[in-house]
């Protein structure tokens, strides 16, 4: 009967394809091409209305969540490997808990227990950690590199013996190795979801004890606090997430869920409580981002590309992260660099005026009335000749300098105040530096250089007020190097 049935459907599939039919959707069987979402498809998914998508979604949001709050104490405890030993570690629990139970009667393919042998197993390997690091002079890494290895061989070998028995082929271990979050039943939502709650509320609940934690474990030693409990605490809780994340991603994968929002998370605030907000945000919205890809495109992994995706979110944060993204600190640092170069523009212009004092008066004699050359500039600092021209760009639009015939530019009325504010603040550092930490005159002036571009103006204030008690006046001091006798009152 079996016989008679393949060779009908043989016939029809002929017959279909010599008449220029196709199978159902248009597509060959054999076609391996992309087959491009819909945009109605799109919209379908990315608003959760498939029930099979809200589940997927309901138990990857909440594990992702609770591995952004877990794996922010993990990142700034400087332990972000130690997830790593323990997901390798659960893959011989559950596999033993897999022949326990088989041999004993029972389920082994059922989801509580291979959990159970799971944690087991990942609070073993973190055990072992700990004992090895405690008891032994090998350094952590050494002792991560070992539970990892070890932990993980020991499983393959417990998976191969899995394989010979009856049912092993049906065991479906491999989905807790590489994830499969797509068969996500209803009640492996709720419970991953129930965990990954009471995981959220413990880390809220303890918020302030592991933030004291993770920056100064002595001194929450030294206040009372049990620093061994909320240790094992934290590490439990990296275990219940790792066991957790088992069916979504896999135990290969579990480390990217702990790590990778916590560190984008870094890229946008300096605050605790903010960073582990974001990261909690950026697990949920990989979450969503993976299954959403998975649901468009069947043949992609949804436990791969969750973690991908998470990882594309760590990449934007790098770049473009508010307090530490690598555009920001670049624009700080060319804003510093300019503000820099306009102070050593306007101190240059300062000091060639005074030297041509040379006695003869002050240098505010000279400031305005005098041209300066752009050659002669550049001889005595030894500019490029693209970077001058662009500090006097920049000094033109700032209206701190008026351009003249001849390569000659002369400083306009801002421009000499902006002048003896910046030479006078120098020579306030130089005069500190001399009365106050002993540095010799013909070296101040480059340590000074050091130091005035990088001081708050509050500090600038308080200097004031020490150099310049009892003075009558704002003085601007002479250069130390220079041996200049020009002063002015500003």
């Amino acid at each position: 009967m079996k016989r008679l049935l393949a060779c009908l459907l043989l016939v029809w599939t002929g017959a279909a394809f010599a008449a220029g039919e196709q199978p159902r959707g248009g597509r060959s069987i054999t076609d391996h091409s992309i087959e491009w979402p819909s945009a109605e498809l799109i919209w379908r998914v990315a608003t959760l209305q498939d029930y099979n998508t809200r589940v997927v979604f309901l138990g990857v949001s909440a594990l992702s969540a609770a591995a952004g709050l877990v794996g922010t104490f993990l990142l700034l405890r400087k332990r972000s490997l130690l997830s790593d030993a323990v997901s390798h570690a659960t893959l011989p629990g559950l596999a033993l808990a897999y022949l326990i139970v088989e041999a004993a009667g029972g389920n082994g393919k059922s989801l509580p227990v291979l959990l159970t042998g799971a944690a087991i197993g990942g609070v073993f390997g973190m055990a072992t950690v700990t004992l090895i690091r405690r008891f032994s002079r090998l350094k952590d890494d050494v002792a991560l590199a070992l539970v990892l290895s070890v932990f993980f061989g020991l499983g393959v070998c417990f998976i191969v013996a899995i394989q010979q028995l009856p049912t092993g082929n049906a065991a479906g271990l491999d989905h807790m190795i590489y994830g499969k979050a797509a068969a996500m039943s209803s009640g492996d939502a709720k419970l991953i979801l129930g965990a990954g709650i009471a995981v959220a509320l413990i880390c809220i609940a303890l918020f302030k004890e592991f933030r004291l934690l993770c920056f100064d474990e002595n001194f929450a030693a030294v206040q009372g606090w049990p620093r061994v409990l909320l240790d094992l605490l934290l590490m439990g809780l990296v275990v219940a997430v790792t066991v957790i994340g088992l069916q979504a991603v896999g135990l290969l994968l579990c480390v990217a869920l702990l790590i990778v929002p916590a560190a984008a998370a870094r890229f946008w605030s300096e605050s605790l409580g903010q960073t582990a907000g974001i990261a909690a945000v950026i697990g949920l919205v990989s979450g969503w981002m993976g299954v959403l890809a998975s649901a468009l495109f069947p043949k992609l992994p949804a436990g791969a590309m969750i973690v991908l995706a998470a990882c594309g979110v760590f990449g934007l944060s790098m770049l473009f992260g508010g307090r530490r993204g690598v555009w920001v600190r670049w624009r700080e640092h060319r804003r510093v660099k300019q503000r820099v170069g306009h102070q050593h523009l306007m101190r240059a212009c300062y000091e060639l005026l005074e030297s041509r004092a040379n006695g003869q008066g002050s240098a505010a004699d000279f400031l305005g009335a005098e041209q300066i050359g752009f050659e002669e500039l550049l001889r005595r600092e030894s500019w490029p000749r693209h970077a001058l021209h662009g500090l006097l760009r920049t000094g033109q639009t700032a209206g701190f300098i008026s351009a003249e015939s001849g390569h000659q530019f002369r400083l306009t009325a801002s421009g000499r105040a902006e002048a003896r504010r910046v030479v006078r603040n120098h020579r306030l550092w130089e005069l500190y530096l001399i009365e106050h930490a002993d540095v010799a005159p013909s070296h101040v002036h480059h340590d000074a250089d050091e130091i005035e571009h990088v001081v708050d103006a509050n500090i600038v204030a308080r200097l004031e007020e020490m150099l310049s008690a009892g003075v009558a006046g704002t003085v601007v001091p002479m250069n130390p190097e220079l041996g200049a006798s020009g002063r002015m009152e500003s």
